[in-house]
């Protein structure tokens, strides 16, 4: 084969010879590629549906594979000098590690995706299925993160200058190490939450939290950071450390159900009896009460007024809220139009100076001004 080439090519460089027969290979191992998806899609594209995400998620690793396979058999075969060919091999298994990570990380994908599409997430109390969601998505990160550090850490190897620089480094560079450590501190850290999150579960994806005084969803659950959508739409970014190591509230640990407060100052004139009854009417016309808390008490009395505290549950934290808000329109719209004397007035005596006497008596006239 090589006496082929050499009488066809003789006429040119060995090296300009060799490289193009690499770049044929690839070319062809491209267009074998193409060949053969486009017969698997029309066999059972439209039949399997398990075909199309394996055809689309294998479709790099599998080029990448078949460039390599083409380039191993042609480069036995390249007329090149010993220099440019232990180049070329050198890349060829960095190549191959770089393709061993890539297939380790799609085949975690699929294997993810396809858990994934058995669990239900359009149900209200989707509790399992924002569980099952959490655990595999921090799993599939931190396997993804670890399978990148390692053939990352493989392919440098590959080189000599590295691998003796790096154990040089570690075997006589105490302090560089140390250094090294503490850097990579942050990281290890976020990562080890990663897992204690999936294991533990303190949250979920979509759970209500309040973090840092600011409300918000669970949206998205990273390798080292978390992101909370806040009720106003911006984004906070945590590190996954944060939720081991310090305190927040989780408004969907065990269930979405929440019971939502109303305070409300009124007069020592209300009739609370009244009010209790026509807060459990309020309750029970809203769309948004789920029909298991409805209850009025006096928590608090001051000089001026009594401190009113409605309870009303709700089936989720967005519906807590708008009830508290609808609670509180209706029962100050009862006040003003069925009980007047309930809103909160001042009260106030006065007395006249001394030296004001009535006709004909030795006591001092007192007046008194009726409530406002």
């Amino acid at each position: 084969m090589q006496a082929v080439l050499e009488r066809i090519f003789g006429f040119m460089p060995d090296w300009v010879v060799g490289l193009g027969l690499i770049a044929l290979a690839i070319v062809g191992a491209l267009l074998v590629d193409k060949l053969a998806r486009m017969v698997v899609w029309r066999a059972t594209g439209s039949q399997n549906s398990l075909a199309v995400p394996i055809l689309q998620r294998t479709a790099g690793p599998a080029r990448l594979a078949l460039c390599l396979i083409a380039v191993a058999l042609v480069l036995p075969l390249a007329p090149l000098d010993d220099e440019l060919r232990g180049t070329l091999t050198h890349v060829f298994a960095v190549a191959t590690i770089a393709l061993i990570g890539w297939i380790s990380i799609r085949a975690v994908d699929l294997v993810a995706g396809r858990y994934l599409q058995r669990i239900r997430g359009d149900i209200a109390e989707n509790f399992l299925a924002r569980k099952h969601v959490t655990q595999i998505s921090v799993f599939k990160r931190v396997v993804d993160t670890l399978i990148i550090i390692v053939a990352i850490s493989t392919a440098l190897m590959t080189f000599n200058s590295v691998r003796q620089y790096g154990v040089s480094l570690f075997a006589s560079a105490g302090a560089a190490g140390l250094i090294l450590g503490l850097a990579a501190r942050p990281l290890l850290s976020n990562l080890i939450a990663g897992v204690q999150i999936a294991v533990t579960q303190p949250i979920r994806i979509e759970d209500a939290v309040i973090i840092e005084n600011e409300w918000g969803w669970v949206e998205d659950i990273a390798s080292t950071y978390v992101v909370i959508r806040l009720w106003d739409w911006r984004r906070m970014v945590v590190p996954l450390s944060y939720f081991i190591e310090r305190p927040f509230q989780n408004w969907t640990r065990d269930t979405a159900s929440l019971i939502g407060s109303v305070v409300l100052h009124v007069d020592y004139a209300a009739d609370v009896a009244r009010i209790r009854n026509y807060l459990g009417e309020a309750a029970r016309e809203s769309k948004l009460w789920d029909g298991a808390v409805v209850n009025l008490q006096v928590v608090d009395t001051n000089t001026r007024t009594m401190e009113l505290r409605a309870l009303v549950s709700a089936r989720n934290a967005p519906q807590s809220w708008d009830l508290r808000c609808e609670i509180r329109e209706k029962l100050i719209a009862y006040l003003q139009r069925e009980m007047p004397e309930a809103l909160p007035r001042d009260r106030a005596d006065i007395s006249p100076p001394l030296g004001v006497f009535e006709k004909g008596g030795a006591h001092t006239a007192q007046f008194a001004r009726a409530p406002n």
